[in-house]
């Protein structure tokens, strides 16, 4: 039985731990020192680590970003947090141009085992230029590894597997989870990178998402138990490599599948994942995949309008009814 603690606090006894057991790993980014991070993930590292492996950086992500990726590239470990991933485009060519292709350009001489991490998506009234979900454009650059957590358990082995792997690593987290509780370990474990776990078990219909949208997956699937419907609910976890056999083993059994997501439509996580299992999987499926998204928009302010910009339970539960034809 594992002790309950937070998101955040999981975060940072997994940087603790790789910190403590490579002195090549170091921590930088903006407020993570003095400030104690600024949603308080790094509290007491710079106290243990000093200001050498806790770096405050200025307010330019694309420089301490390129200072990080050159450190990678000479022997160290970084982790670079970003406020948020919306500030991250700024430092998009480091990530892309540098950091996803050096190990190609240079015929494997030069790798960049670096980890980016920060929250991702929308957290409420923040506007369009603070709410962009990321996924899918990073799972779009080969050479880049892509995370996407929803649970205390899930990060904590996820993010130390992520900073012991030797290819650069996108670790999406979200600013509305870390205050989220769970169940971890006492004793150290890892979760391999590329394997997505089934959350509850179902047999009727197959729901796969990922991130904070796993909450309304899970939702849904309480929602419809309650009808008599079993959801099988799968949290992707790792977005590149996609684990798509096991949502394929599992559509051979419910034969139905929906996605929940945050990002916009087109050329999203669903789009792949879609794809796949038709090509994979068109004769286990007894109706076409269906997925609900985020509104294909800039995200607004308003209360209301965030409300309807988001999935929500109720269109999850709507969308599965209409793939069991059971919407009238």
């Amino acid at each position: 039985m594992g002790r309950i603690i937070a998101f955040r606090e999981a975060l940072r006894e997994a940087m603790q731990e790789e910190m403590r057991r490579d002195e090549r790993v170091l921590l930088m980014g903006e407020e993570v020192a003095e400030y104690n991070g600024a949603y308080k993930i790094s509290q007491g590292m710079l106290d243990e680590f000093g200001p050498k492996r806790v770096i405050d950086t200025p307010i330019a992500e694309l420089g301490f970003t390129a200072v990080a990726v050159g450190a990678a590239q000479n022997g160290l470990r970084p982790i670079v947090e970003y406020m948020t991933w919306n500030f991250a485009v700024l430092p998009l060519d480091q990530i892309l141009n540098t950091a996803s292709k050096m190990l190609a350009m240079s015929g494997g001489q030069v790798g960049c085992p670096i980890v980016f991490r920060g929250p991702n998506g929308s957290a409420g009234q923040l506007g369009a230029q603070h709410s962009t979900a990321f996924e899918s454009m990073y799972a779009n650059i080969p050479g880049l590894k892509v995370i996407s957590v929803s649970n205390p358990y899930d990060a904590k082995g996820l993010l130390k597997s992520a900073i012991r792997d030797d290819d650069p690593v996108v670790f999406m987290e979200s600013e509305v989870m870390y205050g989220d509780k769970g169940e971890v370990p006492e004793e150290e474990y890892l979760i391999p990178i590329g394997k997505s776990d089934i959350k509850r078990p179902g047999r009727d219909v197959t729901i796969v998402s990922f991130n904070k949208m796993m909450k309304v997956a899970l939702g849904a699937a309480e929602e419809l138990e309650k009808e008599g419907i079993s959801a099988e609910v799968i949290d992707l976890r790792t977005i590149r490599p996609l684990d798509w056999m096991t949502i394929l083993e599992s559509v051979k059994k419910t034969n139905r599948l929906v996605i929940v997501e945050e990002q916009w439509p087109f050329a999203s996580v669903s789009s792949e994942i879609s794809y796949r299992i038709q090509k994979e999987g068109f004769d286990y499926l007894d109706a076409p995949i269906r997925r609900i998204t985020a509104v294909d928009a800039p995200m607004h302010y308003a209360p209301n309008l965030v409300a309807l910009y988001l999935p929500d339970v109720a269109r999850t539960v709507a969308l599965v009814k209409e793939v069991m034809y059971l919407k009238k």
